[in-house]
């Protein structure tokens, strides 16, 4: 998923994404050794920081008005 993606998703929708990233992250951590994609792992921790990196600045621009 691409960050222009992302900021056109809105609050709720982001908090539901990074929500399911998250669960999509633990269940691919916890499958064995010869089943886990290293490549699912690092593009889920890359949207959920995007994710949460979108949130933190619409939380900031919400501050300065």
């Amino acid at each position: 998923m691409n960050y222009s993606d992302i900021q056109k998703k809105s609050d709720a929708e982001l908090v539901e994404l990074v929500a399911a990233t998250r669960e999509e992250l633990r269940n691919e951590r916890f499958k064995d050794r010869f089943t886990k994609k290293a490549s699912i792992i690092r593009n889920a921790k890359l949207t959920i920081a995007q994710a949460l990196t979108e949130l933190s600045a619409r939380d900031g621009k919400a501050d300065a008005k």
